[in-house]
């Protein structure tokens, strides 16, 4: 078990530099799998039928992507920080937690994404709505004991610093 002062979060501006470099990377990574899948079976439009086989296929691509740099304690972005994850204990996280992890993360964009699926909006109305509740989330986590996001408290994991290498 780790001191509860190793413990301690970065800070919000830390971790939300690490958001947008993982948003950043995980486009590109969605922008590969979406080729490759639609390649596979040949799906030459964005309003094709099949759309949600191709949201489910990088659904899975994403959890993977995700449960696997998680449970080894860090991301490419996260390294550059400095940030890891860890579980309450500050030990790595079990494959299992990672996916929890991820599963609870959905709260970055589900409610974005069902305000925009009622109602047809403009890119910038888009733009705002997205990142209003981006922002708002993120200022959230400073109600939190320990300044860490609500979704990972409810996945008993946590941000914290990581040793410099």
């Amino acid at each position: 078990m780790t001191s509860p002062s190793l413990l301690a979060a970065p800070s919000l501006r830390r971790r939300m530099a690490c958001w947008f470099y993982e948003a950043t990377l995980a486009f590109a990574v969605g922008l590969i799998a979406t080729l490759l899948f639609s390649v596979a079976i040949q799906m030459r439009s964005g309003i094709d039928s099949r759309r949600w086989l191709l949201q489910g296929f990088l659904a899975v691509v994403f959890a993977i992507y995700f449960s696997f740099f998680w449970s080894q304690g860090q991301t490419l972005p996260m390294k550059t920080w400095r940030i890891a994850v860890v579980d309450r204990q500050g030990r790595a996280l079990t494959q299992g937690r990672a996916l929890l992890r991820y599963a609870f993360c959905a709260i970055w964009v589900l409610p974005p994404l069902a305000s925009v699926a009622a109602r047809h909006f403009t890119l910038w109305q888009l733009g705002a709505i997205f990142f209003g509740w981006i922002g708002f989330w993120a200022v959230l986590s400073l109600l939190h004991p320990q300044r860490q996001f609500w979704h990972d408290a409810w996945a008993g994991t946590r941000l914290v610093d990581a040793a410099r290498p």
